[in-house]
């Protein structure tokens, strides 16, 4: 198993030692604002945000009478992790972009809000979040309008 330069204790599996004279880049340190739910309990040394405890636990909030097949269980536990793969690897990108070798909450949130349209109450800042209004105007729906009846009166000659 290899470790980051200068990160004892954190093996990286499956990943190879530096070749060709290609650089491996350089590790994102993240930085906890408040304190994590995430349990510390792991299997076969990693730690996971979602189980199949947790989640029959999601599906008794909604239903309590559901029962999860072991194969729904699983493909959850795999869209889960994808989703929140993509997400980390699309904020450090924005980290990489601010210049930033620190992974921060506030990356998460930009790429969260921008390409999902969610917003994750309780961090960050505590600003009000103004309402998005449609962009369809007066003269657009006149347009619209037009346009209908002209399709309209097409129609019945």
């Amino acid at each position: 198993m290899n470790k980051l330069p200068g990160q004892d204790g954190i093996p990286l599996v499956g990943v190879s030692s530096p070749s060709l004279g290609i650089q491996q880049p350089q590790p994102v340190t993240l930085r906890q604002s408040a304190p994590s739910s995430i349990p510390s309990s792991s299997t076969q040394g990693e730690s996971k945000v979602l189980d199949k405890r947790r989640i029959q636990e999601l599906v008794k909030e909604v239903d309590p009478m559901e029962q999860l097949d072991e194969e729904v269980e699983e493909a959850l536990l795999s869209i889960a992790d994808d989703f929140i793969d993509s997400v980390l690897t699309a904020a450090c990108q924005i980290a990489k972009h601010r210049k930033s070798n620190t992974l921060e909450v506030k990356d998460v949130q930009l790429h969260l809000e921008r390409n999902w349209n969610m917003w994750i109450p309780g961090f960050g800042s505590d600003e009000l979040r103004p309402y998005k209004k449609s962009v369809s105007t007066e003269a657009h729906k006149q347009v619209g309008h037009r346009l209908i009846n002209k399709l309209y009166k097409q129609k019945n000659l």
